[in-house]
């Protein structure tokens, strides 16, 4: 996991003028922000990513199609076009991003105390997967997966997907809202 340094928000996601190292952040439960964005095609299909299996949160699980901490003074969508830039390698602008919402969540994993505000951003992709390039520390695959087919899994086999809870669902029931 590549270190980074990031902003510190208070519980209320106000900034607070520290900075930390991503590491840092999450060794002390400190509340931080990231972008998640969730690429959809006009078929009803998420693009979902398998995490490499070196990851040290969730790995070799399949998540949301790019996601990444904001860098210290850097807007969620200028993250969200990096994120997606570097780990499937699409070049995309900020405009293309539409903002969904934010969401604060407290999880555990292992040692890691992750404390963040989700940014929340969709993108209709109307391309061909094949053409992108995938960032081999971070993704071992991509795929597009009907939202029907998604939901089955979620219930049928939970422990493949990084767990989100009813988030999943959230997403899933506004992509569907999006493409009526």
């Amino acid at each position: 996991m590549a270190d980074e340094l990031i902003d510190i928000c208070d519980e209320s996601n106000n900034l607070t003028g520290v900075k930390k190292m991503k590491s840092e952040a999450h060794k002390e439960g400190l509340w931080h922000r990231t972008a998640h964005i969730w690429i959809y095609n006009p078929k009803g299909e998420i693009l979902l990513q398998l995490r490499a299996k070196d990851k040290e949160l969730y790995p070799d699980m399949w998540d949301i199609s790019a996601a990444g901490h904001i860098a210290a003074g850097e807007d969620a969508s200028t993250a969200g076009v990096r994120e997606i830039q570097e780990e499937i390698g699409l070049e995309v602008n900020p405009e293309d991003l539409q903002f969904f919402r934010i969401r604060k969540v407290r999880t555990v994993y292992k040692k890691i105390r992750n404390n963040e505000f989700y940014n929340i951003f969709f993108l209709r992709f109307d391309g061909d997967i094949r053409t992108l390039r995938l960032q081999d520390e971070e993704v071992q695959e991509i795929r597009f997966l009907p939202c029907k087919r998604i939901e089955e899994e979620l219930k049928a086999d939970p422990e493949k997907f990084v767990p989100h809870g009813d988030y999943w669902f959230e997403v899933i029931d506004e992509v569907k809202r999006r493409l009526k």
